[in-house]
């Protein structure tokens, strides 16, 4: 028995033995103090030394890349513009928001003219309305700014193929009830006017165009003040300011409201200008550039001059896709209906082709923080 007890103090003996020197062994190691470099220590269970298994790698699907397609110039680039991946994803497929590859096509109109065209960028009336016969037989429909600001924001719900419809200019209530009224009338087509507040628009013109926008079918937004203002990086603050703030001031004071885009007129911006109009609370910008038609987080936009376009200023350094936006005018817009439908059908096609990875990229790396995807 005694011999027993000895045998179990002197293992115990041995066990607290190698267990100090294994300490001892231990704290000599040199620490860092950065836990991203801290070295591991094996852990101790009695005397027996155990490795701490490296760790799993999480691996993820590697999402697609930007759709792009041949029908657009090529030096014509799709830009994204949401930062969150995960939100873009979310907003993307919630059934609740636009189908992916839902595209709008936006037309800006010059002067509606019944005989020969006469005015710049203006359209005779014939071609005006085969353009929009046109539209309506291509299956698009027309929007509001408001409802294409929250389209380009947070992907909702719009008709797979949109139009917003710009006119260009101040014109009285009796233009737009010959060239548009009949549109909203049978369609429920509203239309956008690129409004200029110049100081010496007459108190008529005014009073007609505030009736209008009462009555909900013709919305105003801005498009400066002085007539043939050409913004850029080289424009005084006094000018810029004249033009955005001038803009604001006359819209409250006669409209009631605040726009929430800007026309660039002449299609004239610059950095200092977007980021004028910025801290201004202007939320869309419109150039006079012609890229393409706009999806939810894709604007085609360029970085580089096209001396086959020598107008046309390119927009990447600016950095701000949604104050930058392309636009067709009225001699491209016709022509161009054909090639918005068929990018929105590829966009869409591309989209459902990679629906299951990404799909499980959101279920892997951002559920767990942005939530389950939505289901019908």
């Amino acid at each position: 028995m005694n011999k027993q007890t000895d045998t179990i103090k002197q293992s115990s003996y041995r066990f607290t033995l190698l267990l100090l020197t294994v300490f001892i062994l231990v704290s000599c190691e040199p620490f860092s103090s950065h836990p991203a470099i801290q070295t591991e220590k094996p852990l101790i269970t009695g005397a027996t030394l155990l490795e701490i298994p490296e760790t799993t790698a999480v691996s993820w699907p590697a999402l697609p890349a930007t759709f792009e397609t041949t029908l657009l110039n090529p030096l014509d680039i799709p830009n994204t513009y949401v930062d969150e991946t995960c939100r873009y994803l979310k907003n993307k497929w919630n059934p609740a928001n636009a189908e992916p590859g839902t595209v709008v096509m936006i037309v800006m109109f010059g002067k509606i003219q019944a005989g020969p065209v006469t005015n710049p960028n203006g359209i005779n009336v014939w071609d005006f309305m085969k353009t929009m016969q046109e539209l309506k037989f291509q299956g698009f429909e027309a929007i509001t700014m408001k409802q294409f600001l929250f389209f380009i924001e947070r992907n909702i719900i719009i008709p797979p193929r949109s139009v917003l419809i710009i006119q260009d200019g101040n014109y009285e209530e009796e233009y737009f009830n010959k060239n548009f009224r009949v549109y909203w009338e049978n369609w429920g087509w509203p239309v956008v006017n690129g409004w200029q507040s110049d100081f010496e628009t007459p108190e008529n013109l005014w009073r007609e165009n505030i009736n209008m926008e009462y009555e909900g079918w013709v919305d105003h937004q801005a498009h400066g003040v002085m007539p043939d203002t050409k913004l850029s990086d080289e424009s005084s603050k006094t000018v810029i300011a004249r033009e955005l703030q001038g803009s604001l001031d006359a819209f409250a004071g006669q409209y009631g409201k605040t726009p929430i885009a800007f026309i660039w007129p002449t299609g004239g911006f610059g950095l200092r200008p977007v980021t004028a109009a910025r801290l201004l609370g202007y939320q869309l910008g419109f150039t006079a550039n012609s890229r393409g038609p706009v999806m939810y987080n894709w604007i085609p936009l360029a970085d580089k001059f096209d001396p086959e376009r020598p107008d046309s200023v390119p927009e990447v350094q600016i950095n701000d896709p949604l104050m930058t936006l392309p636009r067709y005018s009225s001699d491209q817009a016709y022509n161009a209906i054909d090639q918005v439908r068929a990018i929105g059908n590829e966009a869409s096609a591309y989209a459902q082709a990679n629906k299951e990875i990404e799909h499980e990229y959101y279920e892997i790396v951002c559920s767990e923080t942005f939530g389950r995807m939505p289901t019908p």
